[in-house]
């Protein structure tokens, strides 16, 4: 089972729309958008949920105030800022966590002399099974101001490897996160291709450094696809020159195509319209194919 994922140094790539048109052109794989923190691959393929799964990671600090006695001691250990007192009853003092400040660290619990700070689990978004017109589709959506995405990631990963394997399918294609933080490391650790959508631009060339700094430290076959290259054809050129020094496989350019917006307005990827941009895309797909041969 080969697992290609898709990458890019920044966001604004054209990443997804890649993504998406690889899927279409790659004939029932199984598709996994890794981009927990800012989902949107299901926009394009419209997946109907056929399993949904909460995501429950880390602990959140509550207080019960039937039991807080209003000592302030919470306030004064959490390096957070997580606890205010700004409220007063019968002449105590009423402390509150800020859930999105809180950083599960449990001292305020260990600390709290009525043991009156309870610490459950904490629900951090959910995770879905769908179906779309290109094949079985694992994908999730982290919670407002959740932690704990890269855990998600190899979640949703782990959910498309199953997937395959009961399915007989051959290839997970998988639209992973910008830049190089942790739900990248978890999108493209024991992945067998990366792919990283780069732009003819400064910004571009220097994420797409940073992307092939990373990939190198793992070991995983870096190709790399320069977007929108005919806004920039000198840049285009030193981008691949540079991405070649470091290791990159240059397999594709895709022209800039006022069509792909399109595409995204009809919820379809772009190979399914007839547009250059589309006979770009598909001969990146060939010589993607053409190097496992």
């Amino acid at each position: 089972m080969k697992e290609l994922v898709v990458i890019s140094g920044k966001g604004g790539t054209g990443k997804t729309s890649v993504t998406a048109s690889l899927a279409a052109l790659a004939k029932r794989s199984v598709i996994c958008d890794c981009d927990v923190d800012a989902a949107d691959l299901h926009l394009v393929l419209t997946p109907q949920i056929k399993e949904e799964h909460e995501f429950i990671s880390g602990h959140e600090a509550i207080i019960r105030q039937a039991d807080c006695i209003g000592c302030g001691i919470c306030e004064d250990v959490c390096r957070f800022n997580a606890i205010q007192s700004n409220q007063t009853f019968n002449g105590k003092l009423l402390f509150s966590v800020d859930p999105v400040a809180c950083e599960g660290c449990k001292v305020c619990v260990e600390m709290c002399p009525e043991k009156a700070i309870d610490f459950p689990d904490c629900n951090c978004g959910k995770w879905f099974v769908s179906e779309t017109r290109l094949g079985p589709m694992v994908h999730a959506r982290l919670g407002v101001a959740a932690e704990n995405s890269g855990k998600l990631v190899s979640t949703v990963r782990r959910e498309a490897r199953s997937i395959a394997e009961k399915e007989n399918h051959d290839l997970i294609i998988v639209d992973g996160p910008p830049g190089i933080g942790c739900p990248v490391i978890a999108s493209v650790t024991g992945a067998s291709q990366v792919l990283v959508v780069t732009e003819p631009t400064v910004s571009g060339e220097h994420d797409l450094e940073r992307v092939l700094a990373l990939t190198r430290h793992f070991q995983i076959p870096a190709d790399v696809c320069v977007n929108k290259w005919d806004i920039n054809p000198e840049m285009t050129t030193r981008i691949e020159e540079k991405a070649s020094n470091l290791g990159g496989k240059i397999v594709g350019r895709i022209r800039y195509d006022r069509a792909v917006t399109q595409a995204q307005i009809r919820q379809k990827t772009v190979v399914e319209l007839e547009t250059p941009g589309a006979d770009d895309i598909r001969q990146l797909w060939d010589n993607l194919k053409s190097k496992e041969a």
